[in-house]
């Protein structure tokens, strides 16, 4: 006889609860190497024509991507196309309650551990807050392997930039990844193999200068 719990909705529990790692059981993802592919914003992944050399990533706002989370089988036919599929990017801002800041990345591992369960190549994004959150933020990430950040917003005031810079050192340290993939600019003195993909801010301004 099937459950209640078995068919509702309990944070996705229903369907994979992994043993995890750090006192907050954060889901383990294993490392994947990169290969030379260009990434479009998940709220795009359906309508894309030729996703084969593509991979798809989730720097956008979060009520974007929220609908993955409420219901990832309905998504995997479409991500399943792509190359690459990176890890949502829930935020973790330093003004949001720490346990929120824990569930969304909890959140995040989850979705990575349960994409690469169903044969989805994932590229593990890595974002931190304080340097309070490097205690649990760097959980469940693989070691070695390619990784995704993003530097958008985090150059606005001297605190938003040297927090960016220490998790980056401390992510460099604890992950040694082989590949660091940019979204956004990258600030002078971050150390690593690095590959730049387009902000849509930055491809926003571009468009608009050529088309001055």
């Amino acid at each position: 006889m099937t459950s209640y719990r078995q068919t509702q909705n309990y944070e996705n529990l229903q369907k994979a609860i992994y043993e995890g790692v750090g006192p907050f059981r954060i889901p383990k993802l294993e490392p994947t190497r990169y290969e030379e592919a260009s990434f479009i914003p998940f709220n795009y992944a359906k309508t894309e024509k030729e996703p084969g050399g593509k991979g798809v990533h989730f720097f956008i706002d979060d009520y974007q991507f929220l609908r993955l989370w409420r219901g990832v089988d309905r998504y995997l036919p479409t991500l399943r196309r792509f190359r690459f599929v990176m890890t949502p990017d829930f935020s973790t801002y330093t003004d949001f309650p720490v346990a929120v800041q824990i569930y969304n990345h909890y959140r995040k591992h989850w979705l990575g551990a349960y994409m690469q369960e169903k044969g989805i190549d994932v590229i593990p994004t890595i974002s931190w807050s304080d340097e309070a959150s490097f205690a649990w933020c760097f959980d469940g990430e693989p070691v070695g392997g390619v990784v995704a950040v993003s530097s958008v917003g985090t150059r606005k005031s001297e605190e938003g930039k040297e927090l960016f810079f220490k998790g980056y050192a401390e992510m460099m340290k604890r992950l040694e990844p082989e590949t660091v993939i940019f979204y956004g600019g990258v600030p002078e003195g971050c150390a690593g193999n690095v590959v730049k993909i387009e902000a849509f801010q930055e491809k926003f301004r571009k468009a608009k200068s050529d088309g001055r």
